[in-house]
């Protein structure tokens, strides 16, 4: 759901990749038809996959000489969401902040938990039955148990993850944790969802776009205010994927608990990067020319409910499995 990744506008866009060194080389991937002049994609530092060298860690440099600097002044989404899960990267103001929204609102942490819980499964699901051997993960948040990586490999070794996120601390966490199995890639592209022109043409550097791939989007699109805005984004990413690529999306609503609208308004006068709750309705307009499998839209916990399997061990206490004001669904573009 929301909170799990803030929006700053004109973030640049970066990356750091983990591969594999026995892995052939591609056929290169189609280029990317946009790609703005004031948003160039220098070529990312890189490791190998797999247990990094006892020297590896040292040698790694920032992505940018000019990095963003973690601001602790004010609550930051990504550092909420994480302490609702019971991470540990968080600070006092985080804490504070995520303490006064669950005064007002108790379920959030259920929410949070449901649109993990959707994320695993649907991944696994792409992974397994659908076939999807690459994935873009645009609104990482900060790396657990769980990641879509350690997912999608757990079905399938040679999966190649793409994480995109704008969050400095979310950053220095990728370098060190989003580490690929042997057999598959993961990169880290530090980006903004609101350029998603920039993201693709950083992400061609890992994924080939010329075969299927899955598009993550778990409680991200909240933080776009205009959902016209929003639609468009989605739009434009779907459109540069391949036939037989696939769209797991999930976001708040209010059509459950009247209590979390209250919650919502509180959250956004908190400083934090706002949310903005939407119907079941909209959020199934984000799966315009596409073919939602079975169940359909529905509240997270009702989509293909099971208990988080082996792969997310350490991920803490599961979902619900009651209906909760997230929804969510997985959308196949024909």
């Amino acid at each position: 759901m929301f909170l799990r990744e803030p929006l700053t506008p004109g973030a640049a866009a970066d990356g750091h990749r983990h591969r594999a060194p026995s892995r052939p080389p591609r056929t290169p991937p189609r280029p990317v038809r946009r790609r703005p002049p004031s948003a160039p994609v220098p070529a990312p530092p890189r490791t190998l996959g797999g247990p990094p060298h006892p020297a590896s860690r040292q040698e790694r440099r920032p992505v940018t000489d000019d990095a963003p600097v973690i601001d602790t002044s004010v609550p930051h989404s990504a550092r909420i969401w994480n302490y609702w899960l019971g991470g540990r990267d968080h600070y006092e103001v985080d804490r504070a902040a995520g303490e006064r929204y669950r005064t007002t609102f108790p379920g959030i942490v259920d929410l949070a938990r449901a649109s993990r819980d959707f994320r695993i499964r649907s991944v696994r699901h792409l992974a397994g039955e659908a076939g999807i051997r690459q994935f873009l993960d645009i609104g990482t948040g900060l790396p657990a148990a769980g990641s879509t990586h350690e997912t999608a490999q757990a079905v399938a070794p040679e999966a190649r993850i793409v994480y995109v996120d704008n969050d400095p601390l979310v950053l220095a966490h990728a370098r060190a944790l989003l580490t690929s199995g042997p057999a598959g890639v993961t990169d880290y592209i530090h980006a903004d969802l609101r350029e998603p022109a920039a993201i693709l043409a950083a992400a061609v550097r890992t994924l080939d776009f010329g075969e299927p791939v899955g598009l993550i989007l778990s409680g991200v699109l909240g933080h776009i205010d205009s959902y016209r805005r929003a639609r468009a984004i989605v739009a434009e990413l779907i459109e540069a994927l391949a036939a037989g690529s696939h769209l797991s999306l999930n976001d708040g609503t209010s059509v459950i608990s009247r209590a979390i609208r209250r919650a919502q308004r509180d959250y956004n006068a908190s400083g934090a990067v706002p949310y903005h709750l939407r119907s079941p309705e909209e959020i199934g307009g984000f799966f315009a020319g596409l073919d939602l499998i079975e169940p359909g839209l529905v509240s997270c916990p009702l989509w293909r409910p099971a208990r988080v399997p082996a792969v997310a061990e350490g991920c803490g206490e599961p979902g619900p499995e009651h209906a909760v004001d997230i929804f969510g669904g997985v959308g196949r573009k024909p």
